[in-house]
């Protein structure tokens, strides 16, 4: 099984937000994270790029 992580834009570099992303909700301006301890996150932000190969979720914060 591949685990993707999420990761925030910010400054230029994408930082880490969640690991073991399981579950992605967007709602309008919102995107809910949820990982697969149950944790969970919501941030303002953009779809930026999915790439399976890394596990990464990458989102652009709203300005």
């Amino acid at each position: 099984m591949c685990e993707a992580h999420a990761y925030l834009i910010t400054d230029g570099k994408e930082e880490r937000i969640l690991e073991s992303v399981d579950q992605v909700e967007l709602n309008g301006e919102e995107v809910t994270l949820v990982n697969i301890f149950g944790e969970q996150k919501t941030i303002k932000a953009t779809f930026k790029r999915y790439d399976n190969q890394a596990g990464k979720i990458v989102f652009e914060p709203l300005a």
